[in-house]
């Protein structure tokens, strides 16, 4: 039985990890915190879940308060694993003292703002004990299925090779600053409008796509492939934020001190938009991110990627339009022998994703996974815990996984500090 220590959790993420009970957890939960709203919006979301009619947790949270909750969490010791979600910009700095603390670490993302925590992300990716952040994307049926037919040569070909015109793997997506979650509005804490403490529009989001890229190419080439990594150009462009839209996010009713740099008239410059193009092992990829202030009504965040083969497109699309589903089509022009390819593996698929079927769509044809199969984005979260637990029952160190995260927070640095501003042309 394992018991969970949570340092300093001041974003939703941590809560969400326990939105469902986990045999493998302990009842009490042990957080260390300093005093203050992150403390309670945690509190709240977790009693929450206790309350809930349908499927209640029963979570016990003891808090453990003080000005210096990470030299206590390590001098208490309770447990051995502890999550760590919150602030950005200090996180790898607390992720070094916990790992060099012989804890193991599960840890939202991004794990850094700019370069200038590469050294420490070397250290906690060197050797053990475990830190893992919190991918919930590898959860999503639709990327699951994704992965097997970029793999199927017989379908999707080869990833199509560098060009000018498109790249290979392509990810758009479109957030809202004020949004729901677990059914109820989200309360973000001032802070994240903090572009020095969250981070901007290259780090945050963006390392959701990178993964997924990361885990395709490895799916097709192996580890080996993702050593080859280049950054052909990063853009950073602003949204703005009226008073009354973060007195909404936020509850507070002035922009705090810290902020004023980047108000002007009222309005925040809040710089939470990205682009990033770079090759992976050879491979083009492009990653877009883009926040707005509120989704129209009925509406929600959206989401959209194509991964091109020489022998079709894989194209996944999640929003309004799809009923906030995630929907997979599969699609070539020039192949006139589509269907019967396609036909020939869905049992080999139906391996993983029973009652997979397929009809036509305007992109070709959609693969149409069971709802019973679909992972809610909030319901992710409690599987990456599972993967983590996995992980730390079997006292595994994994030196690809460590690699690929190394990876993936350098490149992110690396677009932080070289992008220009405003949208690429």
């Amino acid at each position: 039985m394992h018991t969970l220590l949570f340092q300093e959790p001041g974003h939703f993420h941590a809560a969400l990890l326990l939105r469902t009970r986990n045999p493998r957890v302990g009842r009490s939960i042990h957080v260390y915190a300093t005093p203050g709203p992150d403390l309670d919006r945690f509190s709240a979301l977790v009693t929450g879940f206790n309350a809930r009619v349908e499927e209640p947790t029963d979570w016990h949270v003891e808090v453990h308060a003080s000005d210096d909750p990470l030299t206590h969490l390590i001098d208490d010791r309770r447990g051995g694993s502890v999550v760590v979600a919150g602030r950005n910009q200090p996180k790898l700095a607390t992720i070094r003292r916990l790992h060099d603390a012989g804890l193991n670490v599960l840890a939202d993302k991004p794990w850094i703002t700019t370069s200038a925590a590469v050294d420490d992300l070397h250290r906690v990716t060197a050797g053990p004990p475990l830190v893992m952040d919190l991918m919930t994307e590898r959860h999503v049926a639709a990327n699951r299925l994704r992965r097997r037919i970029v793999a199927t040569e017989s379908v999707f070909g080869h990833l199509i090779a560098d060009s000018d015109e498109l790249p290979a793997l392509e990810f758009d997506s479109v957030h809202h600053l004020c949004k729901i979650v677990d059914g109820r509005p989200l309360r973000r804490p001032e802070w994240y409008y903090d572009v020095r403490v969250q981070g901007d529009g290259l780090v945050d989001i963006q390392s959701h796509p990178l993964d997924q890229a990361q885990w395709l190419i490895e799916g097709v080439h192996g580890a080996d492939r993702l050593d080859r990594i280049e950054l052909d150009g990063a853009w950073r462009w602003s949204t703005p934020v009226p008073l009354s839209l973060f007195t909404e996010s936020t509850g507070a009713t002035a922009f705090p001190p810290s902020l004023m740099p980047d108000v002007s008239d009222g309005v925040l410059d809040l710089a939470c938009n990205g682009q990033i193009d770079y090759r992976l092992g050879g491979v083009r990829v492009r990653q877009r991110a883009v926040w707005r202030t509120r989704p129209p009504a009925g509406g929600g965040d959206t989401h959209r990627s194509i991964a091109r083969g020489t022998g079709a497109e894989v194209t996944i699309q999640h929003g309004p339009a799809t009923g906030h589903r995630p929907r997979i089509h599969v699609g070539s022009s020039a192949d006139h022998h589509l269907t019967a390819r396609v036909s020939e593996c869905l049992d080999d698929w139906r391996a993983e994703l029973p009652g997979l079927t397929m009809r036509p769509s305007p992109l070709g044809y959609e693969l149409v996974i069971p709802a019973a199969l679909d992972t809610p984005h909030e319901a992710t979260f409690p599987l990456v815990l599972d993967d983590f637990l996995d992980q730390v029952d079997q006292d595994r160190w994994s030196a690809v996984t460590a690699h690929r995260i190394r990876t993936r927070y350098t490149l992110l640095a690396r677009a932080h500090d070289e992008a220009r501003d405003g949208p690429p042309s």
